[in-house]
């Protein structure tokens, strides 16, 4: 026996979505949804607002038969976007895998909104997310005043996207315990949901899909079964392949960010992102650009996301308590907290690559001293 799961509406727009200090995907870029959905003429599944071209066309940017410009949301490959569209068309779960910072969170949600035009239907992956994030939960006062019934089921996310044929993501799946991950094993395998206390079933309608993200270099993830694995197809998302696109990527993020908080746009500041990129790049990769000088790695990740945290917390400095524009001041305290995660360790990896190599190198005087007066 079948269940049915009462729809509900994801975030209004309008004046609540405008006052979000990080409106949804599909709030943010209204304007470049609704301009695709109007111009796109393809084949679209079932419940899909887009044709997959379409909504690779919003991951990956372009411009319209209009003139309408689309933004990028991901720099990257674009076979990789496109295998991740293709993925979603089909029956099969998609998983994107990277190392933390590669914007595997980012893809999700804007797939997510491409394609179901919501991106709220989330499990957010912790240590202690429990199986009823999964399936479902109970409404404990109905249940104890009435017994098991359909009006005292909480359903999940999953079973929400299950019932109204829409993308679910599922956040850091590698943190959920291994046997609440588990639990996705029949929902991926036989696209349903028991429900053993009421004696019936959820089945998956068509436009149902799951997005998963996940990475194994951070400490506390735990391994994905090989069962689970063989549920979805993995898409790897790569670090930036270049000094120039990373720095692009963070320029445009930062501009973003800086918009959504009324900061002034830094004039000049492209030199110090192109400085956080290369620093963070020479200690992830543990030699210098030029191939000359190895350097000792630290233990943070120093991902894209966190070069974004850093010259945007620089940007703020800059516009509050400097003339506005973005300066190596600004934003050696940020590096400083990024690389040295363990005091100890870091501390003498971060002091060595300053010495060996910042105070070295040309035209990086005024950086360096930023630097050494921060890490005294």
């Amino acid at each position: 026996m079948s269940v049915s799961v009462e729809p509900t509406s994801a975030q209004p727009s309008g004046k609540a979505s405008a006052e979000a200090l990080r409106p949804h995907a599909e709030d943010a870029f209204a304007d470049e949804l609704a301009a695709l959905a109007a111009q796109d003429d393809r084949p679209r599944p079932a419940r899909w607002k887009l044709s997959p071209w379409a909504v690779a066309t919003y991951l990956l940017g372009g411009v319209l038969p209009d003139g309408t410009a689309i933004s990028p949301k991901y720099v990257g490959p674009r076979r990789i976007v496109e295998v991740a569209v293709s993925t979603l068309a089909t029956d099969r779960a998609l998983l994107l895998l990277g190392v933390p910072g590669t914007a595997k969170t980012w893809v999700s949600e804007h797939l997510a909104a491409a394609v179901s035009g919501d991106s709220t239907l989330l499990v957010q992956g912790t240590a202690g997310t429990p199986e009823e994030a999964i399936r479902y939960g109970w409404n404990y006062a109905q249940l104890l005043a009435n017994g098991p019934s359909r009006d005292a089921l909480v359903p999940s996310p999953v079973m929400r996207a299950m019932a109204e044929g829409a993308t679910v993501r599922v956040e850091e799946l590698t943190r959920i315990p291994a046997d609440v991950q588990d639990a996705l094993i029949t929902i991926l395998s036989e696209k349903t949901l028991p429900i053993p206390e009421l004696g019936q079933e959820v089945q998956a309608v068509r436009g149902f899909s799951l997005i998963a993200t996940a990475n194994d270099r951070d400490r506390g993830v735990n391994e994905l079964s090989s069962a689970l694995r063989r549920r979805f197809n993995t898409v790897v998302l790569p670090l930036p392949e270049s000094v120039e696109a990373e720095v692009g990527i963070v320029a445009r993020r930062v501009g973003q960010i800086g918009r959504s908080l009324d900061l002034p746009a830094a004039p000049d500041g492209i030199d110090e992102i192109r400085r956080v990129v290369t620093v963070f790049r020479e200690l992830r990769a543990g030699v210098t650009s030029d191939g000359r000088t190895k350097v000792k790695s630290p233990s943070g990740t120093l991902s894209t996301a966190e070069a974004i945290s850093v010259v945007t917390g620089g940007l703020a400095l800059a516009a509050h308590f400097g003339d506005g524009v973005l300066r190596a001041g600004d934003v050696a305290a940020g590096i400083l907290g990024a690389v040295v995660r363990d005091p100890a360790a870091d501390r003498v990896v971060w002091q060595e690559y300053l010495e060996a190599v910042v105070r070295e190198r040309a035209g990086w005087t005024d950086f360096y001293r930023a630097c050494r007066e921060v890490s005294a």
